[in-house]
């Protein structure tokens, strides 16, 4: 049997941008890809914090160290600027590794740099 199990998350980010005029996505800073293991064109789930919102969408490159975390096309209506977000992903494991898998999480600060990584 499989599970899907949370394999990662970037844990209270900040909505750094909005772009309507996109096809969709969200683009991450590539520093918070490579710690929370999300690779562009990935799927992930975005939480939104400040209304609710749930929906799921693609990664995308964002520059490197600048704290991005853009939501594009779509989903640019879903959030403002400044909203705390939840971004998860999540990997189809068989059993017995699911029981033992520790999901990393990327806790990040008010600018969405790299505060903590955690396995939970």
């Amino acid at each position: 049997m499989q599970r899907i199990m949370l394999k990662s998350k970037i844990h209270r980010a900040t909505v750094t941008g909005l772009e309507l005029d996109y096809e969709g996505s969200i683009a991450i800073d590539e520093n918070l890809m490579e710690a929370a293991d999300m690779l562009a064109g990935e799927q992930v789930q975005v939480l939104n914090l400040n209304n609710g919102e749930r929906f799921i969408t693609y990664v995308i490159r964002g520059k490197r160290g600048t704290g991005q975390m853009m939501l594009n096309g779509p989903a640019a209506r879903l959030a403002v600027l400044g909203d705390t977000i939840i971004v998860l992903a999540y990997a189809p494991m068989e059993d017995a590794e699911a029981r033992k898998f520790k999901a990393t999480v990327v806790k990040v600060d008010a600018r969405n740099r790299i505060a903590k990584i955690l396995k939970k």
